[in-house]
């Protein structure tokens, strides 16, 4: 099953680093292959968090894919988890943390695994998905430059 990690250190801190990515209604400004995004249902949990079912669409080229999830959001701890729910995968899921990094800033951790249900359509985007989700963690930082300066 493929899977892609990576770890890195930002400018920005662990709070603004969590808001950009938590704020799943904005990734069609700026995440690659992401064609829309609509959040179906929010629950908030006791503990201060939230559960979120969000329909995504993808596309490259010709090939257009929509595909559900549940994305639990824990504020408290600056983590992100989104299960796949409905669509052309067999299994998705990707993990956020945001830590306070030593010298100031933030480290992010961004990992995620996913297989397709059809061996046709995973031999078609599979090399597509692997390098867009390499290209995620620029695109959100990126995107935290822009919004909260790049000082």
């Amino acid at each position: 099953m493929p899977s892609f990690r990576v770890t890195r250190t930002v400018r920005h801190s662990p709070q603004q680093m969590y808001d950009l990515v938590a704020d799943v209604e904005r990734y069609p400004e700026f995440l690659p292959l992401c064609e829309s995004l609509r959040v179906i249902r929010r629950q908030a949990m006791p503990e201060g968090g939230q559960v979120l079912v969000a329909e995504m669409g993808v596309g490259y080229k010709a090939i257009r894919e929509r595909f559900t999830t549940r994305v639990s959001l824990d504020p408290a701890n600056h983590r992100i988890v989104a299960e796949y729910i409905d669509g052309p995968f067999r299994h998705l899921e990707n993990r956020w943390s945001f830590k306070e990094a030593p010298n100031g800033g933030c480290s992010v951790d961004f990992f995620i695994t996913y297989e397709f249900k059809s061996r046709t359509l995973g031999l078609l985007m599979g090399t597509m998905f692997d390098r867009a989700f390499r290209k995620f963690t620029d695109a959100f930082e990126g995107r935290a430059d822009r919004m909260y300066g790049t000082a």
